[in-house]
């Protein structure tokens, strides 16, 4: 049985499908079946869909009528044979280590439910969105509460950021209202939430979502119509707070509740020169040298943007500029750091912006920054529990990524022979150690 089952709606989305499936097979969590369900599309999405499924076996297509979104959805549930599941839109995709942090996080903190930050796109423009800034585990009335904040934000109302437990959506039957044209998904989590008991927000962005101009609601719906329909979910919302909160709590919440009835759907903005705002592609980590040359100097490069990679995603998690990343990696490497030289030459950073980061983490309880008769002293801070274990498994899933395809023998073979090159390099290079 797979452990995660990544299920795809699909209708006329010819244009976008490719992007969508390559990101889904590429991903580097490789543990999962991906479902797309073709809803009756008439271009040529089905035959895109058929030629993946005859290339991977880890893809299943299904072929319907149109019914609409949330039946598709359901038929596709109905099929999952995954523990977890994870939702795409056609028009959109996700980061290649995107499955693979939810299942960590899911596993790691033994969540009901994973809700993580996304990327908006707009045009050439991409923006990271997120509403919850912690990292530690809620509780179901944590996480309501949070959400009543700001409940028609798209980070708690749509499904593409989450990662559900296949076990709970079967033993309470939940599925999407197909009577429902209009927040639908949002109802499938408020139901979904009934049966959870923690959830793990992942400050790391696992999606990225598409912007279109022209919506449902803003090309085809009439202001009475919208008014009617928001109602109608309110019913929903309100029925999952009476359930959720105690009788005091609820009467004490009651006007923040209603307030749904107010609050307008929202993503934020994604304007170019905007902070936040980048050029897409320039949020990750990419080579600009694809040279084939199997040489030390191919090799090193790839190392080193392999390992920055993986502190970006660190970077992301706890709001930190990759320089900063870095620095710290370089401080838990060096133990105990008595110049800024030492970190800026292990890090790869001006001993400027070394100087200027750390005073930045020091803030944070990060990095530990101590002066004593002229002598600097530099360590992980008493913040820094969660970012040391996050270097370690940044570093271990670089060796994983090294290790693929390589049996136990040449591993074992590999690792003696870095540990010999390594002492060869230290001989060559002189090292300030006298």
């Amino acid at each position: 049985m797979p452990t995660v089952s990544i299920i795809v709606p699909v209708y006329n989305a010819e244009k976008a499908i490719a992007r969508c499936a390559d990101s889904i097979l590429n991903q580097e969590y490789e543990d999962f079946e991906a479902i797309f369900v073709d809803d009756g599309s008439k271009d040529g999405s089905p035959a895109i869909l058929d030629a993946y499924a005859k290339k991977d076996a880890r893809v299943k297509v299904i072929h319907k009528a149109n019914s609409g979104v949330s039946s598709t959805r359901n038929l596709a549930l109905e099929q999952a044979k995954g523990t977890y599941i994870q939702f795409l839109d056609a028009d959109d995709w996700i980061p290649d280590n995107s499955t693979k942090m939810l299942v960590r996080e899911a596993e790691e903190k033994k969540a009901d439910l994973v809700v993580a930050d996304f990327f908006r796109v707009v045009g050439k423009n991409v923006a990271r969105k997120g509403s919850i800034v912690s990292n530690d585990v809620l509780t179901l009335q944590q996480f309501a509460e949070l959400m009543m904040e700001s409940p028609s934000d798209f980070y708690y109302g749509v499904l593409w950021n989450k990662l559900y437990r296949n076990d709970i959506i079967q033993k309470y039957n939940v599925r999407m209202d197909e009577d429902l044209s209009w927040c639908e998904d949002f109802i499938f989590n408020l139901e979904y939430l009934l049966h959870v008991k923690t959830v793990a927000p992942l400050q790391v962005p696992v999606y990225y979502y598409v912007k279109t101009e022209g919506s449902l609601v803003s090309k085809s719906m009439s202001l009475t119509k919208i008014v009617d329909m928001k109602s109608n979910v309110f019913t929903y919302y309100n029925d999952f707070y009476k359930n959720v909160l105690d009788e005091k709590q609820y009467r004490r919440d009651r006007l923040a509740i209603a307030g749904f009835l107010i609050d307008a759907a929202s993503d934020d903005m994604t304007i170019p020169m905007l902070p936040g705002t980048k050029k897409l592609g320039q949020e990750q980590i990419q080579a600009e040298f694809s040279g084939d040359g199997q040489n030390a100097v191919t090799a090193a490069y790839y190392l080193g943007k392999g390992y920055e990679k993986n502190l970006n995603v660190i970077a992301l998690k706890y709001d930190i500029d990759l320089k900063d990343a870095k620095i710290a990696a370089a401080v838990k490497e060096i133990g105990s750091a008595d110049s800024l030289s030492e970190i800026s030459d292990l890090s790869g950073v001006s001993e400027m912006n070394v100087s200027a980061s750390l005073i930045k983490m020091a803030m944070k309880g990060y990095v530990s920054v101590k002066h004593d008769d002229q002598k600097l002293t530099v360590t992980l801070g008493k913040n820094a529990a969660d970012i040391s274990q996050d270097l370690d498994q940044a570093m271990k899933d670089l060796q994983d990524v090294m290790h693929k395809n390589l049996s136990a023998e040449e591993i074992a073979a590999s690792s003696k022979i870095l540990e010999k090159v390594s002492v060869n390099l230290r001989k060559y290079i002189k090292t300030n150690e006298n």
